[in-house]
């Protein structure tokens, strides 16, 4: 959690430039001058430094070069890249102002952002001694800045390691799957489709990496600001709403060229006050960031559904590109000048943003899903990026042109599929109108982070949704993606086959071999797992996060549990209830299972 700032808007550029000195925490603010043209790499670099996380964690601190046999203990109350503010546990300690300090702790997972849980044995010179009025205790805090930043301490300790190791890994993965694929040669005689499918699948999956690794973001243009209005769909997120939104509108970006609108689609719980709360406060603010004319809010009149929320933004948006932010996402605050970049090509009709996992340290399912999202985000959609044919612009966090989104509107909401209302799915969807005549694209640096389902029932039901929507956009796009590029078509077409392929294939692998052949899977196990090392090692070479092994996890445990799903999603794939919330369509779902089991006497 970071330290809140005492101002709702700190990264909204000042338009009337009365905020140019560095501000309490070092970060400068010289790119809020007229004509000054920022370093945006600088700039996200001095933000990351300069951002402070609330903490909980014992630190133990003595004089240098004496060890810590004498030392003190305290608790760490927030905690930086550049230094941390304790509470000692003793009524006096003959630290000073200016002296050095030796301490040593260790970051909890969670603190602070993924990649720093670790273990800290660093130098630090205390600047600042100070009471808290508050405090009824009146303990005193000491707040030390490190000889050198955790970014630096963790690049020479740890993470320079991690990304020597992963390299390491990833080539000897590699080159063993490459090698399994050859020997797949000779076995063609016994089941040539078999090994035919096993050869197809590893030269998808290392084509994916292949790209994945050539990828790079558009790079920020400064002067490129086009006009955008950021369109969140709220249905029963008071939890989340209000960080949403404040993310949202704290952009570093042109205050006359961004607007926010929260369409609430008839919540039943307290969400249109929650909402109404934080406008209120966010237009409590100096007025020369005109949040007035820039945040409204609009409620549904009856609930319509996710797509019908976001038409009703659009139709007030005022600019030309939109910006679809899922209520329960919160936007770093260079997302949205990042993620404008790319329609500097005029081809550009889409694109979408990075999802990290915002829970990712509540127990081992969200952490399962944080490996999980970063490859599917930095490796897949990245792959796709580069060839101008990204197929899901996600929900969390997506860019159109706002005319496109207007032209395809009513085909949009009138959508069916065998004769069912197609009530999820909205950005597969949406990206299959756009794509079919434009460019999509992936902005690895436009960052959003959201909640994913930490309970394996509703992770489950989320996954089967997925699941249904994936092959029904999939057929569509099928029809229409011959005509894109002819290798991304082909891996479109290949990425089709392979999970649909997928259950027979385990199945054969696993059942028939063993129980008919009497024959131990032994080259089928050590592929899959030299295909979650690639996913676990690319996430330990990006992230540098202890988090890596769970991508192992992950496969084994899609390989097993969730790839059968989709024989259940194939015939169930017409069906519209959401099945993780209450929309009309589960409704009507739920009491027809309830008739069903008046009728019939059954349980289920």
């Amino acid at each position: 959690m970071p330290r809140e700032d005492r101002r709702a808007l700190s990264h909204v550029p000042d338009p009337e430039h009365i905020r140019v000195q560095s501000d309490r925490r070092g970060q400068h603010l010289e790119h809020r001058e007229v004509g000054h043209i920022p370093d945006m790499t600088e700039l996200n670099k001095q933000r990351m430094l300069s951002l402070r996380y609330m903490a909980s964690f014992r630190v133990e601190v003595a004089m240098p070069g004496q060890g810590f046999k004498q030392r003190w203990r305290g608790r760490a109350i927030d905690v930086s890249a550049t230094g941390i503010l304790l509470k000692l546990d003793v009524t006096h300690c003959p630290l000073q102002v200016g002296d050095q300090a030796q301490m040593r702790f260790k970051i909890p997972p969670g603190t602070m952002p993924e990649g720093f849980e670790s273990y800290v044995n660093t130098t630090a010179k205390l600047v600042r001694i100070f009471t808290v009025e508050e405090d009824p205790e009146g303990v005193q805090r000491y707040a030390f800045e490190f000889d050198r930043p955790l970014t630096s301490y963790f690049q020479k300790k740890r993470w320079g390691y991690s990304v020597y190791t992963a390299s390491l890994l990833l080539f000897i993965a590699v080159g063993l799957i490459m090698l399994l694929r050859v020997e797949s040669i000779i076995y063609f005689k016994f089941h040539f489709w078999l090994y035919l499918y096993s050869m197809i699948a590893a030269t998808f999956l290392l084509s994916r990496y292949f790209f994945g690794a050539l990828y790079r973001p558009v790079p920020v243009d400064p002067e490129y600001t086009p006009g955008v209005s950021l369109i969140i769909p709220c249905f029963n997120e008071e939890q989340w709403i209000q960080r949403t939104i404040i993310s949202c509108i704290n952009q570093d970006y042109p205050v006359d060229k961004l607007e926010v609108i929260v369409v609430d689609d008839c919540s039943t719980d307290h969400s249109p006050a929650r909402i109404r709360e934080v406008v209120a406060n966010i237009h409590k603010e100096v007025e020369r960031f005109g949040t007035r004319e820039r945040v409204s809010f609009i409620l549904m009149e009856e609930n319509g559904g996710k797509r019908e929320a976001l038409m009703r933004g659009v139709a007030r948006a005022k600019h030309d590109l939109v910006v679809f932010v899922d209520s329960d996402s919160f936007l770093e605050p260079s997302a949205i000048r990042n993620l404008v970049q790319p329609f500097r090509d005029p081809a550009m009709g889409g694109v979408a943003g990075r999802t990290d996992v915002e829970n990712k340290y509540t127990n081992n399912v969200t952490k399962l899903q944080t490996v999980r999202y970063y490859i599917s985000f930095r490796i897949m959609k990245a792959a796709e990026s580069w060839f101008d044919s990204v197929t899901c612009l996600s929900g969390p966090l997506s860019c159109y042109k706002k005319s496109l989104v207007v032209k395809h509107g009513a085909a949009w909401l009138d959508q069916k599929f065998l004769g069912q209302p197609a009530t999820f799915g909205d950005d597969r969807s949406m990206t299959n109108f756009i794509l079919k005549t434009h460019r999509t694209a992936y902005q690895d640096t436009a960052i959003c982070s959201t909640i994913v389902p930490s309970s394996l029932k509703v992770f489950f039901k989320q996954q089967m949704r997925w699941k249904r929507s994936w092959l029904r956009e999939s057929l569509r796009a099928g029809a229409f993606i011959w005509r894109k590029e002819p290798m991304m078509a082909l891996f479109f077409y290949v990425g089709l086959i392979v999970p649909i392929a997928a259950p027979a294939v385990v199945t054969y692998n696993l059942v028939y071999v063993p129980l008919v052949h009497q024959v131990f899977p032994s080259t089928f196990l050590l592929g899959l797992l030299l295909m979650a090392l690639l996913m676990s090692c690319a996430h330990l070479m990006f992230r540098r996060s202890k988090l890596w092994v769970f991508g192992l996890i992950f496969c084994v445990f899609y390989s097993f549990v969730l790839v059968w799903q989709m024989p259940i999603a194939m015939v169930t794939f017409w069906k519209s209830s959401w099945g993780t919330r209450e929309t009309p369509q589960d409704i009507e779902e739920r009491n027809r299972k309830a008739m069903r089991r008046k009728r019939t006497g059954l349980p289920f």
